[in-house]
This record gives structure tokens, sequence and C-alpha cells, in this order.
């Protein structure tokens, strides 16, 4: 079996949309298993820009995609992307995109409770971050048994009590946090109205991938966001609302747990995270500053700016171990350039006392000091690099010293946006 799993390493942003986009030249499916559209993927080919927020990244080149069950889809933001990614060149039908039938819906009334809660948590300073578009409160309703699900839209007669379910729970929430009542009617309506739209896309997810994975197809599993964003093993409370590490691949795809294959770890040659939480790495200095300005570390879809440091080899080490990573794919090298002296986080200075691994508590991890190794950097251009022995010497070095820290060897090797500018190292699907 040559499946693939590609997942964040780290806090997301790391370029997945890039390497999922380069795998799918040797890939027939591409297949997206958690989150929603708040994670952005951007892909470059022959210097045409596209975004991406929902579909999986497959679309661009035609391959058959699918959004799965352990994905919460926004009905709305969905027709809207496709429209917007058509306006590009891209055909997009249902031979192309599968939605999966038991996948939990956004409403309008998620990311309503999204916002009103941030606002109200700004006052006592508990924000966490969110980007605001209803993904914990669809997941809420989703473990709450109350969510509308897409089946939902091909049966209007159940629908309407379905929606009073839900709002009987939203109601309190809503007045609470000051926000008018739910015309149920009118929601009702809504959904009818997106059905048409939506319904031609819809099939058993589960039974489309193991039909492809018996015909010998290969199935490529984008996942959203990284590692420690994850419900479970992130910076609690300061995570995404989905499961994010490659485990997830088989229970929001419903392939099953050994269809996942060969788990590739994306992994950006320094840090970044968005949003609230701890970060040991991050830098305030000018070096931050040529990370954010050169990285162009702005989000994809929310515009939000990311907070840049050093690269952190603890916490990629310890995502390794809970991802199962066989190989990272390691990204952005070519912001480095031109930086004297590289630092790498070794372990953590904790009230005193050294750890090799970022503990649970959430305390711990916001008193955590980064312990240092330098390398020496170079002066030389690694952008658009595409043959290892093309990399300067020290660039080496410090590639070579990443693998011997995180305890996972280099696969792949990007050295800018664009989808060619990729060194292989080994092909994730052999």
């Amino acid at each position: 079996m040559a499946n693939v799993t590609v997942v964040g390493a780290q806090w997301g942003d790391e370029g997945k949309g890039k390497i999922v986009d380069w795998l799918c030249d040797r890939a027939d499916v591409v297949a997206r298993f958690q989150g929603g559209h708040n994670a952005g993927h951007t892909l470059v080919v022959d210097g045409k820009v596209y975004k991406l927020a929902l579909l999986p990244s497959g679309v661009v080149q035609g391959k058959l995609s699918v959004i799965g069950n352990g994905v919460v889809v926004d009905p709305w933001h969905l027709i809207g992307e496709i429209a917007k990614i058509e306006a590009q060149g891209v055909t997009i039908n249902p031979k192309i995109l599968v939605i999966a039938d038991n996948a939990c819906l956004i409403l309008p009334v998620h990311p309503e409770l999204d916002v009103a809660r941030e606002a109200a948590a700004s006052g006592n300073n508990s924000k966490i971050g969110t980007t605001g578009r209803g993904i914990g409160p669809a997941y809420e309703d989703k473990v709450g048994r109350r969510a509308i699900r897409v089946s939902d839209l091909a049966d209007a007669d159940a629908l309407a009590a379905k929606i009073e379910r839900l709002l009987s729970h939203h109601a309190p929430l809503r007045k609470g946090l000051g926000l008018p009542a739910v015309d149920p009617a009118a929601l009702l309506a809504s959904l009818l109205e997106i059905a048409p739209k939506i319904l031609p896309f819809v099939q058993p997810a589960w039974r489309v991938l193991d039909q492809a994975q018996k015909a010998g197809k290969r199935i490529l599993f984008e996942g959203a966001q990284g590692a420690f964003l994850d419900v479970d093993h992130g910076t609690y409370p300061f995570v995404t609302s989905s499961n994010t590490v490659a485990g997830q691949a088989a229970a929001g795809s419903g392939l099953g747990p050994k269809g996942a294959g060969y788990v590739l770890g994306i992994v950006k040659a320094y840090t970044t995270r968005v949003g609230e939480g701890p970060f040991a790495c991050e830098l305030f200095d000018e070096v931050g500053t040529h990370l954010s300005t050169v990285g162009r570390e702005v989000g994809v879809n929310t515009g939000r700016p990311r907070r840049c440091g050093w690269f952190d080899a603890v916490l990629v080490r310890q995502s390794v171990a809970i991802n199962g990573i066989d190989g990272i794919a390691l990204t952005k090298l070519d912001v480095l350039d031109g930086l004297p002296v590289l630092k790498v986080c070794t372990g953590y200075d904790i009230d005193g006392q050294v750890f090799d691994h970022l503990p649970a508590s959430l305390k711990s991890q916001a008193a955590a000091k980064p312990i240092y190794e330098e390398i020496e950097g170079w002066s030389q251009s690694t952008a658009g690099a595409r043959s290892f022995k093309d990399l300067p010497a020290n660039a080496v070095k410090y590639v070579r010293r990443i693998e011997e820290l995180i305890g996972a060897p280099v696969a792949l090797l990007s050295t800018s946006p664009e989808r060619d500018d990729t060194i292989l190292m080994r092909d994730p699907f052999v």
C-alpha cells in the first residue's frame, strides 16, 4: 500500500498546501479528515496562486478530492469557495469532489457564538484566539449529538425538528451573551436553499475511499493546522477543536487505521504560531522581524500575523512521536538565508529543571525557557534550489543537525513557495 498522510508537525502554517499539491502528482485521491475553513492552504502553480480553506488541495490538479466525516462543513462558505476557484479556471463537479454524508455542518449560529465568546473573554484575558468561524461550537454540537449533518439536508421533513432541538441548546447561550434569538423558520429556509447546491457532491466517503484503496489507488490524506493545536496533544486550551494528529486520518475518513500509510510531517525551518498560547522560542527582536517579513508570515485566510521564533527541536521531536512520523518535509529554508548565526532549541528550562519534552501543564508551558544550541548560518541563497548539492555547506549541516535532534529524516526540502522548487530525498509513495 502506498498511501501518505500529511500533517503539520508544529503549530500549523508549515507549508502543507505546497507539499500536498506537489505530492498530488503521485496520488490518485486526496482526502481532508479534520478541521474546517479555519485552515488555509496556499498553492502556487506556474505563478498562479490558489488559496483554499475547505477544499482539498487535489481539486487544483483535477484529482478526486474527498471532504471526510471528520471535517465540519460550512455549506455557504464551501459553495463560495468552489465559485472562487472555478473563476480561476479549475473545474469542480461531483466527479472531482465528494462530501461525506455523515460530516457535520457549521451553521450561522456557530460563528456568531464563537465571536461573542471571544469578545466576552477579551475582558478577562482568557481569549483562545480562534478564527471566529464557528469551528469550535460546531464540534461541540457534534459531540453533544445535536448537530445537523450533511445527510440531513436531503430530509426536509425531519430537518425542522432537528433545528428546534439544536436551538433549544443555543437559545440560553445566546441570551447570556446578549445575542438575539434565532428564527428557526429562517434557518430552515436557508438550509433548504443551499441543499440542492451541496447534495450532488454527497456520498458515503468511507465507501469511496475503501473502493479506491481496493482498486490500488494511492490516497493522500491532507491534514489541517498542526500537532500542537491538537485538542488532546496541543497547548490546551490554546488549541483547535479537533484532533490534528495523523491518527485522525483513520477516524476522520472512515478508511481504517492501516490506511494512513507513510506519515509525512511538515516542518518549517523555524517556528511560528497564530493566536494565543505559550511559545517558548518566540522572538521579539530583529531576527523575529526578519522571519516575519522575509517569510511573509500572515495567515492565508484570516490575515492574522504569525508569531515567529527559532526552530524548536523539542517540539518537533515530540510531534514525531505522537504522529508516528516516518519522515519530514522541511519548508522555508530560504528564509534563513543571510542570518550569520542560527539557534535551535534543544531543551526547556522550567523553574530550574531541564525538560526534553513539552509538559501538559499550561503553567509549565508558559514558564518554559529555551535552551539553545548555536549553528553557523550561511550567506549564499538557497531560494529555488532543486538539488541537495546546490545548498551551501552550512545549510546542509543545519538540515542534518535537525534530523539528529528530532529523530526523523528529511524526505523533502522546500526552497520556495513554487511547486517545483522542491528537493526530493525520499519519495513517500515508494
